[in-house]
């Protein structure tokens, strides 16, 4: 968004500090200027914010059509940091010993306590951060993905904006027989913060769980994912105006177009469910 140049110019530093190879960089201005960056690394900006999703999805055309200039791409967030040297050279070596592997999630960490948020183990079983394991979701700012994915599944679903967009792609490349990893060693120092200082954020996680749901799910199971979803998010008292936003936001996803729905096959219920994580929850 331009308005953390320090923060992303220490991000910078870190990419290019990487063992192996050079990775090459593009920077994304998602409706603002992009600030100054090092010599080599490209730049985008566009004339409009197209959201978290919608952005990402010009960063990988930015390296040929759907990313296949490369084969792996990473995604940063622009206030985060690479503290280890080696993250890339993991993650060439991971892709390269797992042919069947489509996408690394990293762990993020507090750079000051070294904490990990239960929110930030995209898993159920998340009390153990620093336990790596198969996953059936990713964290949109600290993963890496092989382009063949994208290539086969599409990108990240433009429409979303925020939220959810990571679980969509995932449970779309998991449909396709890919597997997902959650690499505890694979490190991305990010400040500890709240998902709800974003001012659309009960909003667009409501109406994107209905688009989710309506995209991807076997019909049988879509009331039942939201419905245990209504459940949580009632039994967590969120407060008068979050629980209107939510509920607006509910039923706009309901009313308004949620994309192509291409349902999972059974057994991708079935597989997800053997992963710890069955898509009613």
């Amino acid at each position: 968004m331009g308005n953390r140049p320090a923060e992303l110019r220490a991000l910078l530093d870190s990419v290019a500090k990487q063992d192996g190879d050079p990775v090459e960089v593009v920077v994304v201005g998602n409706g603002s200027p992009v600030p100054e960056v090092p010599e080599g690394v490209r730049t985008v900006e566009l004339p409009e914010n197209l959201g978290i999703p919608g952005g990402r999805n010009v960063g990988i055309e930015a390296f040929g059509p759907a990313g296949g200039d490369v084969d792996i791409l990473m995604f940063l967030d622009d206030d985060g940091l690479l503290p280890l040297t080696d993250t890339a050279q993991k993650c060439r070596e991971a892709f390269a010993a797992d042919p069947e592997l489509g996408i690394v999630s990293f762990r993020i960490a507090d750079p000051d306590t070294g904490e990990t948020q239960r929110r930030h183990v995209p898993r159920l079983r998340a009390a153990d951060p620093m336990r790596s394991s198969r996953v059936t979701t990713f964290l949109g700012g600290a993963n890496a993905c092989r382009t063949q994915v994208i290539a086969e599944v599409g990108g990240l679903p433009g429409e979303f904006f925020y939220a959810h967009e990571e679980t969509d792609l995932a449970w779309r490349a998991l449909d396709a027989g890919w597997l997902i990893d959650y690499r505890a060693d694979m490190v991305l120092h990010h400040p500890t913060t709240a998902p709800s200082r974003h001012a659309v954020y009960h909003r667009m996680v409501a109406r994107n769980r209905v688009w989710l749901a309506r995209r991807n799910l076997p019909a049988p199971l879509i009331p039942v994912y939201l419905g245990v979803w209504l459940l949580l998010t009632l039994a967590r008292r969120p407060s008068g105006p979050a629980l209107k936003a939510w509920f607006g936001g509910f039923k706009e996803g309901w009313t308004s177009p949620c994309g192509p729905r291409r349902p999972m096959k059974w057994r991708t219920v079935w597989r997800l469910t053997r992963l710890g994580r069955p898509p009613v929850i």
